[in-house]
This record gives structure tokens, sequence and C-alpha cells, in this order.
């Protein structure tokens, strides 16, 4: 069930699950396998937010000027391309 739980968990959730999880262990109050299941936990979580941060990067575009300063959309890929000198 965890797989269907991480795609209804949006960013901000997972994030501030993981925030909970890090102070957890910082706390030093936990066992030492409580400490294990926690880590673990963090780590899917922390799988979770690359993997939409990774998606959103995907559908970002940017409004960019072009040479006669009109506004256009780019891809975000499309930015880090050298544009071609005429």
């Amino acid at each position: 069930m965890a797989g269907k739980e991480s795609l209804n968990r949006t960013f901000e959730t997972a994030l501030e699950q993981l925030e909970q999880i890090v102070e957890q262990l910082e706390s030093g109050e936990l066992s030492l396998e409580d400490s294990l299941a926690a880590f673990e936990a963090g780590v899917g979580l922390v799988k979770d937010c690359n993997q939409k941060l990774n998606e959103v990067e995907k559908k970002i575009e940017i409004l960019v000027r072009d040479k006669e300063g009109k506004l256009q959309l780019k891809d975000f890929p499309e930015l880090a391309k050298p544009e071609k000198q005429d």
C-alpha cells in the first residue's frame, strides 16, 4: 500500500513528513529499531520528493523574450541550449 500512498501524497506533505522524521532521529530518543524504520521511511520520502521534482521540471515552461522583444514560451530544457548565432 505504500506505493499507492506515495501517489496521493503531495510534495509538501512528503517534505513535512521527512522533516518530522529528521527531528525524531536527531532527538536521539528512538530505539535502534525505530531509528532504522524511521530512516527507511525517510529514504522513501526522499525518493518520492525527487520523483515529484523531476516530473515538475519536465513540465516547466518559462517566458523569455526573443530578439525582437516579444514574449515566447520555451520548455525548460531549451533554456540550457545555447542560442544559434545568425
